[in-house]
């Protein structure tokens, strides 16, 4: 009888303990690269330095945290050429290529950050433009890192870049300041998997107690 409470209060710790792991599931904060394909959206397979859209395309991009692509959010938002270089009158020896700029929300946002709010714009290039050229006609300051990760679009967010974030991290909101800056770590969850032992461990003390008194 002992044998099997105690099997049983250590299954109950080993999910308390993976429901923390869970928790910590990192992520990455980082701007994603979409396609536009008729209405849906396709997560981009080239960077944006090396795609060279054609006249008339539909490029988004993204700021969220996701773990890879498979889970990625992408741009919100009606995302029509028609509709965005409605203004932008086609020339000769150019394209146009619409953008769709999402910010993001408050919750992905790096501590201290409020998202801008999301942005449409027509890019006319020349004919051999790649999406970061697209990019730096409509939306600077851009911020790339070491290895040409884009960082940063229209200066947004002012610092970090494809960092690894946990899933409590990213769902905390950015303070409205860099004052209101804390430090929180993971301590949220810590506390939460040691109350969760501390239950545990009590419940098996009580457990084997009476199982004791029971015994003739």
């Amino acid at each position: 009888m002992i044998r099997r409470v105690v099997a049983l209060l250590l299954a109950a710790l080993v999910l308390l303990t993976g429901a923390a792991q869970a928790a910590q599931a990192a992520g990455y904060r980082y701007w994603s690269f979409w396609e536009r394909k008729g209405d849906t959206w396709i997560y981009a397979t080239q960077g944006p330095a090396t795609a060279r859209p054609s006249d008339g395309d539909v490029q988004g991009f993204r700021f969220a945290v996701s773990a890879d692509s498979k889970d990625a959010a992408q741009p919100r938002g009606a995302a029509e050429f028609a509709v965005i270089c409605a203004r932008t009158p086609a020339q000769d020896g150019t394209k146009r290529v619409a953008l769709v700029l999402d910010f993001g929300t408050p919750a992905d946002a790096p501590s201290g950050e409020t998202p801008p709010a999301r942005r449409t714009a027509c890019a006319r290039v020349a004919p051999d433009a790649t999406t970061a050229e697209v990019l730096a006609a409509v939306a600077k300051p851009l911020r790339y890192d070491t290895d040409a990760l884009l960082c940063a679009i229209a200066g947004y967010p002012r610092k970090g870049c494809g960092e690894q974030v946990s899933d409590d991290d990213a769902r905390e909101p950015a303070p409205t300041s860099d004052s209101a800056e804390v430090d929180s770590g993971d301590g949220s969850t810590w506390l939460g998997l040691v109350a969760g032992i501390a239950a545990v461990a009590v419940l098996a003390a009580a457990a084997i107690w009476q199982a004791r008194r029971r015994r003739p």
